[in-house]
């Protein structure tokens, strides 16, 4: 059954119009990004089934790959692409909301910060909080991405990146898309190479985050640095 064949008020987009979005569920939401179902389900139908396989979460709905997401029938690569295109506008809006000169008191502010950028990513990235004399956010970078277990960073390119923006302080962080919030014998070795570049240079580490799709490490707060 098509959306256009549903009873008036059932129908998301004319809800939309009616009643406004926040009136809309967030299986009315998919099935208007979807805009249709497929022969056996409706749009909502379909919707509802595949918020269900990750537990009704956006967030795990947005570590779906085209592939996961063509699994279910109805679903075919436009689809799968639509899905994947509105969940990454969330995440760039999200991003953009980063508060300008935002001051990094402690460990929750700066992964407050990368939350939105590093969560749920499927592989890991690499990102630079630069601050201040008075812990003051003054940029934030992203330094590289890479493989699902690994990102390496190039350490004169942080201590560049952070020598053009005047920092006197650096916040580094990554993700585990695997989940796991321990610090690998790289992620260490790594740490301990930037800290001692930025003696050098007279440039703070001040933490290394570790950010998983709903936690953090700090190795600050752990002792590590």
């Amino acid at each position: 059954m098509a959306i256009k064949l549903l009873a008036e008020d059932d129908r998301p987009r004319e809800k939309f119009l009616q009643k406004g979005k926040s009136s809309l569920s967030d299986s009315e939401l998919l099935a208007i990004i979807m805009g249709s179902g497929s022969r056996e389900e409706d749009a909502l139908e379909l919707a509802r089934k595949i918020l269900a396989s990750v537990n009704n979460s956006w967030n795990q709905l947005s570590l779906l790959s085209a592939k996961d997401l063509m699994k279910f029938k109805g679903i075919g690569e436009t689809k799968a692409i639509s899905i994947i295109s509105a969940l990454e506008i969330g995440r760039r809006r999200a991003v953009q909301q980063i508060p300008e000169k935002a001051i990094i008191g402690n460990s929750n502010d700066a992964y407050m910060v990368l939350r939105n950028q590093l969560s749920d990513l499927r592989t890991e990235e690499f990102w630079a909080i630069l601050l201040n004399n008075n812990n003051k956010v003054i940029h934030v970078s992203q330094l590289t991405h890479g493989g699902i277990s690994q990102s390496i960073v190039d350490v004169r390119v942080l201590y560049k990146t952070a020598l053009d923006h005047f920092a006197t302080g650096i916040i580094i962080a990554h993700n585990h898309p695997s989940g796991s919030l321990k610090p690998s014998r790289e992620d260490v070795s790594i740490t301990q190479k930037i800290k001692e570049a930025g003696n050098t240079l007279n440039i703070q580490l001040l933490d290394h985050i570790i950010v998983t799709q709903d936690s953090y490490f700090s190795f600050s707060d752990s002792g590590l640095l």
